[in-house]
């Protein structure tokens, strides 16, 4: 996979965690196949978290009435956006793969990490009311979120006391990854991990560094495509008549979020694969 560049998020604070060896072992994997690797290592880095008017270098356009979204999106266009932004959408830009390591905290992303998405995906740069989803700003880049739990995986079942991971997921995958036009891969999921013997250990090292090297062939997770839908204000951007229709006789939902108030799809958000539309 020579030229593919990769960048990898990690949101742990310790070294001795087994995200900081998933890290690593991500390194080796990678460049082992020729891949030219870049790490954000967020705590290390001391990352600020909190958007805020600092993030926007001169005057705001409307002071009086700041709104952080358009203010962020004329600084990235002007190039007015703090030193710490730009460097990460920097390496962002320059990745084909971008891979999210870190442990689930209250079912989401860790602080750290949710701020980057935050900060650094600023409208216009990341994403535009022309450039969502399958037409976003990133839909020739992939992206796989790496995760570490507490609970066992029985525990993120429809029948599990913290319910469905696929459920757990949409909000991140569908809406801010996909959101972004991100081609997103199966998500690499270590259940329990503080739980977890060393020898287990070193077995999901090594299947997911074996993993790596096919990931750039992985098919996607599926997600409706933007064209089933009425894309405009007066439209609602809801799903077409003609969709709803033809999906009517249909035991299950299209997707987590597309449910339609029918069971949801097996492993939506775990598993990649075709669509039914």
């Amino acid at each position: 996979m020579t030229g593919k560049r990769a960048l990898v998020v990690l949101a742990h604070q310790e070294k001795t965690s087994f995200s900081y060896a998933m890290k690593e072992a991500t390194l080796e994997a990678l460049k082992k196949k020729g891949w030219q690797v870049t790490v954000s290592d967020l705590y290390a880095m001391k990352f600020n978290p909190v958007l805020s008017r600092d993030d926007i270098l001169g005057d705001p356009e409307d002071p009086n009435n700041f709104k952080y979204s358009p203010e962020a999106s004329k600084a990235w266009k002007e190039g007015r956006l703090s030193k710490d932004i730009v460097e990460e959408q920097k390496k962002l830009e320059a990745a084909d793969l971008v891979i999210f390591q870190f442990p689930v905290y209250w079912f989401g992303l860790p602080a750290i990490l949710k701020g980057w998405f935050d900060r650094v995906l600023t409208q216009g740069f990341a994403y535009s009311m022309q450039g969502m989803y399958d037409t976003g700003n990133f839909k020739n880049k992939k992206a796989i979120l790496s995760f570490t739990t507490g609970g066992l995986e029985s525990m993120y079942t429809p029948a599990g006391i913290n319910g469905d991971i696929n459920v757990i997921l949409w909000p991140i995958q569908q809406g801010v990854l996909h959101f972004c036009g991100f081609q997103v891969l199966e998500p690499q999921i270590s259940y329990s991990i503080a739980h977890t013997p060393p020898e287990k250990r070193s077995m999901i090292l090594e299947a997911w560094q074996e993993r790596l090297g096919k990931a750039w062939e992985e098919k996607p997770i599926s997600f409706v495509p933007n064209e089933n839908f009425n894309l405009s204000f007066p439209g609602g951007f809801v799903l077409k008549k003609e969709v709803l229709e033809k999906e009517s006789d249909n035991k299950y939902g299209l997707t987590v979020g597309q449910h339609l108030g029918k069971p949801l799809p097996c492993d939506n958000q775990v598993k990649g694969g075709s669509t039914r539309l």
